[in-house]
């Protein structure tokens, strides 16, 4: 899988600037006097915004069931809540 490492390194220095080649941060050149940062540093950034990406669609998935859940509690039909939300649950396994 090929990383992007553009939003680790901007959410590590808003105003940095670089070049980099084929996404390789061993190929990084930091431009206009931006301070470099260590590569394992970005890695680092990179493998928290991936988490907190993961753990926002988990939550987004819980609360639309949640809901879901709750409208079926109400007595609406889940043809009725699907109708309504968009939302349609995962397949009984």
């Amino acid at each position: 899988m090929k990383n992007d490492y553009f939003n680790a390194i901007k959410a590590i220095n808003p105003n940095a600037t670089w070049s980099m080649i084929n996404n390789d941060l061993d190929q990084i050149t930091w431009l206009d006097g931006t301070t470099p940062i260590a590569k394992e540093t970005i890695v680092a950034k990179f493998a928290e915004l991936e988490t907190e990406k993961e753990q926002a669609k988990a939550k987004k998935e819980a609360d639309a069931l949640a809901g879901n859940n709750k409208l079926l509690e109400l007595g609406l039909t889940q043809a009725q809540v699907t109708a309504m939300t968009g939302y349609t649950p995962p397949a009984e396994v």
